[in-house]
């Protein structure tokens, strides 16, 4: 009849029919490695501890190099060495990956109150190298700084001649700047007139803040300021007196290294205890009359106890 079709399958029809033994036997075979795998660990078993101990006495080759790390770095049944600061909270700038003199130096000196003169133009020069290296940095060349500059004895440093300058600036170039050299240089001839008209450099720094701590009690390392107006005041007047290297910011970083300041967190187990700690009444010298009463007391910026 005109218009009917034979009733012969399209041909795209019978290209799905070929191809379907082919696709079955795939899938059969992928069956039979499952079904292997999942027996391997039984035959693996089966083999008993005897087997394993002679793939580990095998000798030299891959499996000699697996048996010797294990035994440095200790097996489950060797304990691990303790460490016996795990317990301790501390700053978030210290990590698990932190240098240990950056963690000792967090731990023992960072914040401690300091009236030493010595050690304060010690701190005063490493703050003002904060401008190019880095703590680790400075802590990790700190023997390099004290042999530059005679152990930081600033009535010695501040007889330097421009030979002995000329020398520090091509021997310890990598260190500190020429500008950072004479800055230090400058500021030690500077430190003998302060000490000269205040009794001491410790009477004259403390002077700024009624020679208390100024205790901030922060909870986050976002908090933490690179400067404040006490720290604009301190630098003001040391610029006045002929510092160099004195802004803002090397002040405030020279604060809280000096104690002047405790920026350790809340939660560091080192924020009470630098809050705590006592100065001998030896460390302290007696202060004569400041010419400047204001500079000394304290403003609503930079209050004894700052909560945050």
């Amino acid at each position: 009849m005109p218009g009917v079709r034979s009733e012969s399958p399209p041909p795209e029809f019978r290209r799905v029919r070929r191809a379907l033994p082919a696709a079955s036997s795939k899938v059969a075979s992928a069956r039979a490695k499952l079904s292997e795998r999942a027996k391997s660990p039984a035959k693996l078993k089966a083999k008993g501890p005897d087997d394993q101990d002679k793939r580990g006495k095998s000798g030299k080759g891959e499996n000699a190099t697996r048996v010797v790390p294990s035994a440095r770095c200790g097996s489950s049944l060797s304990p691990l060495p303790v460490d016996l600061n795990a317990g301790r909270m501390r700053c978030s700038w210290i990590t698990a990956n932190s240098d240990p003199n950056y963690v000792a130096f967090h731990d023992e000196e960072w914040g401690v109150p300091v009236h030493d003169d010595r050690a304060l133009f010690e701190l005063l020069t490493l703050s003002q190298a904060l401008a190019e290296l880095a703590w680790p940095a400075i802590l990790s060349k700190r023997e390099e700084f004290r042999e530059m500059f005679g152990g930081f004895d600033f009535a010695s440093v501040s007889e330097f001649t421009e030979k002995k300058v000329n020398m520090l600036r091509l021997n310890a170039s990598v260190l500190l700047s020429e500008q950072k050299i004479r800055a230090v240089v400058t500021n030690a001839r500077q430190m003998r007139k302060v000490v000269q008209e205040f009794g001491s450099f410790s009477n004259y720094c403390w002077s700024f803040v009624n020679h208390k701590p100024i205790t901030n009690c922060f909870r986050y390392a976002r908090q933490v300021p690179t400067k404040t107006p006490k720290a604009e005041a301190i630098s003001k007047d040391l610029m006045r007196r002929g510092f160099q290297c004195v802004g803002p910011t090397t002040i405030y970083s020279f604060m809280q290294v000096a104690g002047i300041v405790n920026d350790h967190l809340s939660c560091c187990f080192r924020f009470k205890a630098c809050r705590q700690h006592k100065v001998g009444e030896n460390s302290v010298r007696s202060e004569p009359a400041l010419p400047d009463r204001r500079l000394s007391s304290s403003s609503s910026e930079d209050s004894d106890i700052r909560e945050m």
